[in-house]
């Protein structure tokens, strides 16, 4: 198994000094601190100032976090807020429709699970959280590829595989999914992603109107599904818990 990467290893030294020591450090502060050579030091602070990482004061010339790292920080909050404002909605959902729920984020080219709550009954299930799902076939991934120009880009640029027969692979056929999921406000995956499962997913939007997740029940084909169709009482549960963390994320009425 290959080894750490020095140059890196040291760029996240020279981070956790920062965050852990003065508010501002000096070049030969970092160095000693860290027993590098000034030229070192210099080049790894400059290269993370470069990427934002880092800021320099103009004036006495040391060095503090940068706005990008907080950026970054603030996304990994936003995620774990989302999921606690939907915790105790999401248990209601899966009392409420008995099957399993997840909570979904985009990540990359696919939908990341940040919460799933198991189907109350007493069959064996397999925590999920930190499982992706795919963006083009799953309910999660087409409401949020349907609402977010981020995740429709990324599955506009995916190579749709055909993980079941009923799976759209098609640009036009996969658009027009994408503009049916807008028109009603959720999604469905009847077994496009895997064999005898049936997906709702709706969005979640923050207090700026921005879709930051999404929420969907899942289970077998016969109980989300009636004559073929998805049973209209578990779209609107889906819905109505989709507006409630929305609301707690202070999104307003939608």
């Amino acid at each position: 198994m290959p080894g750490p990467i020095q140059s890196l290893a040291r760029a996240a030294a020279i981070l956790r000094l920062l965050a852990g020591g003065e508010r501002r450090l000096g070049l030969s502060d970092v160095a000693s601190s860290l027993g590098l050579a000034k030229g070192t030091a210099h080049g790894i602070l400059r290269t993370l100032q470069q990427e934002g990482f880092v800021e320099q004061d103009p004036l006495s010339g040391r060095y503090q976090l940068g706005a990008e790292l907080l950026r970054l920080g603030n996304s990994y909050l936003d995620v774990h807020e989302l999921r606690a404002r939907a915790l105790v909605w999401t248990d209601d959902l899966a009392r409420s429709s008995g099957e399993a729920v997840y909570l979904g984020v985009l990540h990359q080219q696919g939908v990341l699970i940040v919460h799933h709550v198991f189907r109350p009954d007493d069959s064996r299930q397999v925590l999920e959280v930190g499982a992706m799902h795919p963006l083009h076939s799953s309910a999660l991934g087409k409401v949020l590829s349907a609402y977010d120009p981020v995740a429709h880009s990324e599955a506009a640029e995916l190579e749709r595989e055909p993980l079941t027969a009923r799976t759209v692979t098609d640009d036009a056929a996969f658009e027009g999914v994408l503009d049916l999921t807008r028109a009603r406000g959720w999604s469905a995956d009847l077994e496009e992603t895997w064999d005898g499962v049936a997906s709702i997913a709706a969005p979640i939007h923050d207090r700026h109107r921005m879709t930051v997740g999404a929420v969907a029940v899942t289970g077998a084909v016969e109980r989300v599904c009636a004559d073929g169709e998805i049973r209209p009482q578990l779209v609107a549960a889906v819905r109505d818990c989709a507006r409630a963390v929305s609301r707690d994320l202070g999104a307003g009425r939608f």
